[in-house]
């Protein structure tokens, strides 16, 4: 292959990511800031996107330019991109122009319909909306390969690089090591620390939030922080956006929230920008998306460390906080509440069972084990039996997430999948540096730099399994998130035998 002939096709790749990364600022203005009434136009607009976008990839030029490169010498880096622009060509190949269509328009208009069933406790006005992204997804699925689990197929499109058996085998290790530890947290005496308890206004939270933004070292002039129903980060490596959600009595949950999209942000900053547009220069798949994040949250955010260093900035926006400890912060941060139903509010053992629980149905329903019309009572169910707590409405049940109402089915998964990579990325840095003496200084650009040395650099260089091989020593497996966890808790809730 020649060298013009290469640079022609990195162009095309660089055009297909800019349509995409176009998109991905339309929805986030969708979930942020557009009016009500702009759902039929904006439909529109990601629809044409992502048909020119599928044009791109499909057409007989990048046919061509795929098998030519197959058949060159080609260098490490030349592999990795030929390899990810292959499959995602593949994958498109396979699924006809108009069911690419309706996908975008259905999940576009799907948005505002599950916004309106989670406001007004009606899934009955989303269920019908669920039935036909559910038909299309599985007529995605079985376009692609009619052969294989539909759902292991849609599980591909976020986490191409760990097979649906492994996931299973992980989630099944999370729920069996961790149910009998959260019923051992039950049964404890300890009761921990509350001291974030009362009101506290949503100005003086979002000035909190900016100052520990500011701590932790996010770039301002490459990302902003506004609000949405459900906290996410869009964008790339110049314009990494943060949404978080404010209660005027959770102010804990808005940090830790905010911070968990903080490590995300970082991520795609961290990105190298000499190879925007190409694999080299996107985020690894979204189980090492969510790694960045949960790494964040609940390595760093969670430490007492953490507390130590950010109680003082908060107790100028909330003089109340001023009798609180370090010590009563980072039990607060850490206390176990099985009662709770909202996975975002969930805790750190909690809420891997609030994942489980996504997995089984979502996986029943997209290979019609279960049907729609079912979904609030098994949801319920299913939360009595792992959680010991039934929801009390299908707003704070089965209408609680964002992410079928995009047609992401196969999602869930990668949280899980994240919080073990984060487990093993915690367990290694602290090998190598004094973490904690980092966070207390206010030194995190030394964690961040860790980070983009073993993570972010890379980009799609790297499988997901190789990455984690590479940045922990071995691929991604459940046993460091397992002791971590057995712990930190068993010392939180001095559990006889369990502890460090």
């Amino acid at each position: 292959m020649s060298s013009a002939a290469f640079e022609d096709f990195i162009d095309r790749v660089r055009r297909v990511t800019a349509l995409e990364d176009a998109a991905g600022m339309l929805r986030w203005d969708q979930e942020v800031m557009m009016p009500d009434g702009g759902t039929p136009p904006r439909a529109k607009q990601l629809s044409a996107l992502s048909t020119v976008r599928h044009d791109l990839l499909t057409d007989a030029a990048m046919e061509t330019w795929i098998e030519e490169l197959a058949a060159a010498d080609l260098d490490g880096h030349q592999t990795a991109i030929l390899r990810e622009v292959q499959r995602e060509h593949d994958r498109a190949m396979a699924v006809p122009r108009d069911l690419i269509e309706a996908l975008s328009e259905r999940t576009s208009e799907a948005h505002p319909a599950w916004r309106e069933a989670r406001e007004n406790d009606d899934f009955e006005r989303f269920a019908p909306v669920l039935e036909e992204l559910l038909a299309l997804k599985r007529e995605y699925a079985e376009h692609i390969d009619a052969s294989r689990d539909p759902y292991a197929v849609l599980v591909e499109e976020f986490e191409p690089y760990i097979d649906l058996e492994t996931i299973d085998r992980i989630l099944t290790h999370l729920r069996n090591a961790l149910v009998p530890l959260i019923d051992a947290v039950r049964e404890s005496d300890v009761d921990l620390a509350t001291p974030f308890a009362g009101t506290f206004a949503v100005d003086r939270q979002e000035a909190a939030l900016r100052t520990i933004l500011d701590d932790l070292g996010y770039d301002w002039t490459r990302g902003r922080l506004d609000t949405s129903p459900h906290p996410f980060t869009a964008g790339t490596y110049a314009d990494a956006r943060i949404t978080t959600r404010f209660d005027h009595a959770d102010l804990l949950g808005a940090i830790t929230s905010t911070v968990h999209e903080f490590g995300h942000a970082q991520y795609l900053h961290g990105l190298p920008d000499e190879a925007y547009g190409t694999p080299l220069g996107q985020p690894r798949d979204l189980s090492v998306h969510e790694s960045q994040s949960r790494f964040w949250e609940n390595h760093i955010a969670r430490s007492k460390a953490f507390w130590e260093r950010a109680l003082p900035s908060l107790r100028e926006q909330f003089p109340t906080l001023r009798g609180v400890t370090p010590q009563a912060a980072y039990e607060a941060a850490n206390r176990v509440d099985p009662t709770t139903v909202i996975r975002v509010n969930a805790d750190e053992l909690t809420y891997h069972l609030h994942i489980v629980v996504r997995y089984e149905i979502e996986r029943a329903l997209v290979n019609g084990e279960l049907d729609v019309a079912e979904v609030p009572a098994v949801w319920n169910d299913k939360y009595e039996e792992y959680l010991g707590v039934r929801p009390g409405s299908n707003s704070e049940g089965v209408l609680q997430d964002i992410h079928w109402s995009h047609g992401h089915f196969g999602y869930f998964p990668t949280y899980s999948l994240g919080s073990v990579i984060a487990a093993q990325l915690n367990e290694t840095i602290r090998t190598e540096r004094a973490v904690d003496d980092r966070v207390r200084d206010g030194a995190f650009d030394t964690i961040t730099e860790w980070l983009g040395k073993r993570i972010h650099r890379h980009g799609c260089r790297y499988r997901t399994d190789e990455l984690v091989e590479r940045a922990t020593g071995r691929p991604p497996a459940s046993d460091a998130f397992i002791t971590y966890v057995r712990e930190k808790y068993g010392t939180l809730y001095d559990l006889p035998g369990v502890g460090a």
